[in-house]
């Protein structure tokens, strides 16, 4: 299992990110997947999300302070996956610092995939935080 880690400053308070900033919008921000399907449930949002070949449902839950999701089951690609999106306000709360930290496992036998998980992750850590960034320019 490996840890990968992005941060970006926005300009929008946490309030404003924490309202807009929907489970089907990050899954779509962040590139790989589009959004099958949405379910809510009392406790969470589960986004299923596909691409060529596979489904991976994703079980975000609202926290203080942003979003934590995982992949939900055992059915996806990943053995492990977990994300915390987090909202650190700055100046005042008039930004925000937006930290997005996930581990990763891939659910395949080959030797250094979950250094390749890794690196893929990291891109679409990246890849959304600059998505989220565009929508406060």
């Amino acid at each position: 299992m490996r840890e990968v880690t992005a941060s970006r400053g926005v300009d929008a308070a946490p309030e404003e990110l924490s309202a807009r900033l929907e489970p089907p919008t990050i899954v779509e921000a962040e590139g790989s997947f589009t959004v099958e399907s949405v379910h809510e449930r009392d406790d969470a949002t589960v986004v299923v999300a596909g691409g060529p070949g596979l489904q991976v449902p994703l079980r975000f839950e609202a926290r203080e302070n942003g979003l934590y999701y995982t992949q939900e089951g055992d059915g996806g690609p990943f053995s492990h996956l977990e994300t915390w999106l987090e909202f650190e306000p700055v100046d005042a709360g008039s930004k925000t610092r937006v930290l997005m930290r996930s581990t990763v496992s891939l659910a395949v036998p080959l030797p250094f995939a979950d250094r390749i998980a890794a690196w893929k992750r990291s891109g679409e850590l990246e890849r959304a935080l600059e998505r989220i960034d565009a929508e406060f320019d």
